[in-house]
């Protein structure tokens, strides 16, 4: 039976995460902030306040099925892929995808 090494793709899926969830709590963040601040109802009022709190309120729920969507996926691909395989496999994964 062949020796089983590290899967490189694995580890790249691993590592975007790390990068990937630091970036979107960053993104939540720059977004909570102004859209509670917006819905105190100090900020700015009446009807063109209200269509653009509407519109605040739907990109800001866009972001964050985007967020979900993107990590959902990160997540589901990691869970599909080996953290071992053969040392052939891995040098076939490392030329397809490229990685060092």
């Amino acid at each position: 039976m062949a020796a089983l090494v590290s899967n490189p793709l694995h580890e790249a899926l691993r590592n975007a995460l790390r990068v990937v969830e630091p970036l979107i709590e960053e993104i939540d963040g720059g977004i909570e902030t102004p859209y509670r601040q917006f819905q105190s109802g100090t900020v700015w009022t009446g009807p063109t306040a209200k269509l653009f709190g509407d519109q605040f309120a739907q990109l800001r729920s866009r972001v964050r099925a985007s967020e979900d969507r993107i990590v959902g996926e990160l997540r589901a691909a990691l869970g599909r892929t080996p953290i071992e395989v053969t040392e052939e496999e891995a040098a076939a994964i490392k030329r397809r995808y490229g990685l060092p």
